[in-house]
């Protein structure tokens, strides 16, 4: 018997999707990404800001990248050693961490958390990688999964939270695209009801997975060190997060550090309700966990901020990350959400610049 989460958008075979469709659906979230954007400004009475992440903090980081051969057996390292990992550097990067509404609200406000960083790869402990590419992009939030599984699902919940009346927005789409809103409402739910906490105490996810050389596909994470420094966060200002992360880089003797890894995708090790998948299965279902006891992650760099970093004013809003773009072939991100991801925020940043 199949699992209910099959009709509610979890797709199971190349069969169930199709490629020419999605193309049509992707024209149209951009169109709903521009729409909200717009919608968000016009409501808060400020200029266009990022369709997503809108509120965040900017400061300057490096990312160690380790020996990747040491202490390892060699067929694994031989899996992680690729692309920016394949040998150690140390490389200067922008980091920006930020919440992941559409709107600037206040940082006690349930929401997701997301952190962003930008590997400058012209000025490092070795050459430019052998791609040729300059920088490589990360994106990352603290959930495990994204909400919105393909872009189907993402058309249907924009249609919904761009309807003028929700009601009868949500009662024009089909049952199907129904049951897929209705998934990703619940999900999101759960991811906001976090306990909020300083940016440089939590752990982040890329959510997504990315190619890792010419065969292997991972997801990333960013783990906290233990002993990264904060203060409690002042209940009474709206601005806590991004203020105690500023505090943090201007005062503390100590930089926060993130262990970033990588997990290997493991097709015959990986189950979804107890059955092994295919490769695409896990590739295409965004919104489908890839269980650390199943496929662990394995430490392959270190981002640490730099002290008094922050950046601010229209440098900050200068800033932009680009996964797809900022990624060689063999690190590019995969999937059908990352295909329409990829269009919604390229067209929000180039109506944000006004390019």
């Amino acid at each position: 018997m199949l699992p209910m989460t099959r009709w509610f958008g979890v797709t199971f075979s190349d069969d169930e999707r199709n490629l020419e469709a999605e193309k049509a659906c992707i024209d149209e979230i951009v169109e709903r990404v521009l729409q909200m954007q717009a919608k968000a400004a016009a409501e808060q009475r400020r200029p266009l800001a990022r369709g997503t992440h809108a509120k965040g903090v900017v400061a300057t980081a490096k990312f160690e990248v380790f020996d990747g051969l040491a202490g390892r057996e060699p067929a694994l390292a031989a899996r992680l050693a690729k692309g920016i990992f394949a040998k150690p550097g140390v490389y200067p990067a922008t980091v920006r961490f930020a919440n992941a509404d559409s709107k600037v609200n206040s940082d006690f406000k349930a929401d997701v958390r997301a952190l962003s960083f930008s590997v400058d790869l012209t000025r490092g402990g070795s050459e430019v990688q052998e791609t040729g590419i300059q920088r490589q992009d990360f994106s990352l939030q603290n959930t495990t999964v994204l909400p919105l599984n393909d872009a189907r699902t993402f058309l249907a919940t924009m249609k919904f939270l761009t309807a003028s009346n929700p009601a009868k927005g949500f009662a024009t789409l089909s049952l199907r695209d129904q049951l897929r809103v209705l998934r990703a409402l619940a999900l999101v739910e759960v991811q906001t009801r976090q306990k909020v906490r300083p940016y440089q105490q939590l752990r982040y996810w890329s959510n997504v997975p990315y190619r890792h050389g010419a065969t292997d596909v991972v997801k990333q994470s960013a783990s906290p060190s233990p002993g990264n420094p904060a203060r409690p966060l002042v209940r009474n200002n709206s601005d806590a997060l991004r203020d105690e992360l500023a505090r943090h880089a201007e005062e503390d003797d100590v930089m926060s550090s993130f262990d970033f890894g990588l997990q290997l995708l493991d097709v015959e090790k990986m189950t979804y309700w107890g059955e092994r998948r295919d490769a695409s299965f896990w590739i295409e279902n965004a919104s489908v966990e890839w269980k650390e006891s199943q496929a662990p992650f394995f430490t392959v760099a270190r981002l640490t901020l730099e002290p008094k970093s922050r950046i601010s004013g229209a440098s900050a809003e200068a800033v932009f990350f680009d996964v797809t773009r900022n990624a060689s072939s063999d690190s590019a991100p995969v999937g059908s959400i990352n295909r329409a991801r990829w269009a919604g925020e390229s067209a929000s940043r180039k109506a944000r610049m006004g390019v």
